[in-house]
């Protein structure tokens, strides 16, 4: 059959190849003709490759093979499925082991008995003495004011500089004083004048009534002639007493001018430093002090509760003493010309707490401790205590002074005292700040004692930071827990396991 094409399948091809696809049945997929073409035109162009002329049943099955590149594609997918399930139950496995082992140990935390670390309640490690801050004062200050208005036309001293009493500190301009001066001498001196006017006009009146009395008593006179020169010469006397009287009342304004003109010579009240100086050379100077800065406050005194305060010698209680530090020199609104400090001999006023203001007295000896010289002890003595318990603060001011002669304390240093425990007195018991707690608005500890706790109220002492005093409800040897936690309530039992460390005990 010349007409028939080659990819017809014939009835003898279909009867001696059983089982083999027809070509007709590959269009079913519609590019397995293209593939074979491809394939075919592929074969042809590489020269370096023999050709092989296929059947035409073998080009037409071939589409019909599965792919090599699909086989490792599956093998691909089904490893890392593998290895997704591999690191599942890797991490599983840990995850329920832990929960095992948790609730493993939840169980047997509910079924044991809570164990709470505990300390010994122990003494004071120093013995029983008083340690107490305090500062250096001097034993004498002031601040030296101007009494007469004008200009500071010269100053003699700095800060810094040593002064004797008496020494001429600076001297103040005040050209309205010095003429108040001058009027007041020329007003002396007009009733001097006057009182002098008097008295002769006084002496005539009496030898002119001395006459007239004569006169009277012998007749030439009338009585009444006599009686009227007697009345001058008695309204002259007084005449004259007043103008005495003038003249003294001119004396004291003089006096007084004269005093305060005086005060244009600044002088030192005393042997001392001069810790501030306010003014400088031109600074206008009131009556009050200078109308350039404010004064720092000066004679420094201790309050009740131990803090400084300040008072003037013109103005009374004010300022802080801390202002010392910071002297102006020159700047607005008034005040002191200059401080003078007396640092030969210190005071330090301490605040003894109430349960030692009993063992503390006049001439007992403390020994002072300074940060800026840690290797040198110095001693001081109670020179005057307040007498009284403060009632705000539960302490009582007690005054110390130490010789200072050779210089080698500034005031104003903090130093720590410390007074000796006197004889058979018992150091205090003292417990760890965590160990205490509020409970119903009371400090409490919890005591352990024969496996059971129980909650005990106690008196606080001194509050030292990581430890406190305890005045009232414990026991030296009384075990406590040394921190509040959930399983401590009043009559729990625990199991007790001793800290390792008992903390600062001073």
């Amino acid at each position: 059959m010349p007409n028939q094409r080659y990819d017809e399948p014939t009835s003898q091809q279909s009867t001696d190849e059983p089982g083999q696809q027809h070509l007709g049945d590959s269009f079913a997929d519609p590019n397995s003709l293209d593939d074979t073409k491809l394939g075919n035109a592929f074969d042809q162009s590489n020269s370096s490759a023999p050709h092989h002329h296929r059947p035409i049943k073998e080009v037409v099955a071939a589409p019909f093979e599965k792919p090599q590149s699909r086989k490792i594609f599956y093998l691909v997918i089904a490893a890392m499925v593998v290895l997704m399930l591999a690191a599942l139950l890797i991490g599983a496995l840990p995850r329920l082991a832990t929960k095992h082992e948790t609730e493993r140990l939840a169980e047997r935390h509910v079924d044991s008995t809570p164990v709470v670390e505990v300390v010994r309640v122990t003494r004071a490690k120093n013995g029983g003495g008083l340690v107490v801050p305090g500062t250096t004062t001097p034993l004498m200050e002031s601040a030296v004011y101007a009494r007469s208005s004008g200009y500071l036309q010269k100053r003699f001293v700095d800060i810094g500089d040593h002064v004797r009493k008496g020494q001429l500190l600076a001297i103040v301009d005040a050209p309205d004083l010095d003429a108040q001066v001058d009027q007041a001498r020329n007003q002396l001196s007009q009733s001097q004048a006057q009182l002098d006017q008097q008295k002769a006009q006084l002496a005539l009146n009496k030898v002119t009534n001395d006459r007239y009395q004569a006169l009277v008593g012998r007749g030439v006179l009338s009585r009444q002639d006599g009686d009227q020169q007697q009345t001058n010469f008695q309204a002259q006397v007084a005449n004259v007493a007043a103008a005495e009287r003038n003249v003294e009342a001119f004396k004291s304004s003089l006096g007084h001018m004269v005093a305060l003109q005086g005060y244009e010579r600044v002088t030192a009240p005393f042997d001392g430093i001069i810790t501030a100086r306010n003014v400088d050379t031109g600074d206008l100077i009131s009556a009050s002090g200078a109308s350039g800065g404010n004064a720092p406050s000066t004679l420094a005194s201790q309050n009740s509760s131990g803090s400084q305060s300040g008072a003037s010698n013109s103005s009374g209680a004010s300022g802080s003493g801390s202002t010392l530090a910071t002297p102006s020199t020159g700047s607005g609104n008034g005040g002191a010309l200059f401080t003078i400090a007396q640092a030969g001999r210190l005071r330090i006023y301490v605040s003894v707490p109430e349960e030692y203001a009993s063992l503390v007295h006049i001439g007992l000896k403390a020994s002072l401790a300074f940060q800026e010289m840690p290797t040198q002890t110095f001693f001081g003595e109670i020179t005057r205590t307040a007498g009284a318990i403060d009632q705000n603060t539960r302490t009582m001011l007690v005054e110390l002074q130490v010789d200072n002669s050779k210089g080698l304390l500034l005031s104003g240093m903090y130093a720590v005292v410390t007074f000796p425990a006197p004889p058979g007195f018992a150091s205090p018991l003292v417990v760890s700040g965590d160990a205490v707690a509020i409970r119903h608005d009371k400090p409490t500890v919890a005591v352990v004692k024969d496996g059971k706790v129980k909650i005990t109220p106690i008196t606080i002492g001194r509050d030292l930071g990581a430890v406190v005093e305890v005045a009232n409800g414990l026991q030296e040897g009384d075990v406590i827990a040394t921190s509040f936690t959930d399983d401590i309530v009043d009559g729990a039992t625990v199991s007790t396991r001793m800290a390792k460390s008992q903390g600062s005990q001073r």
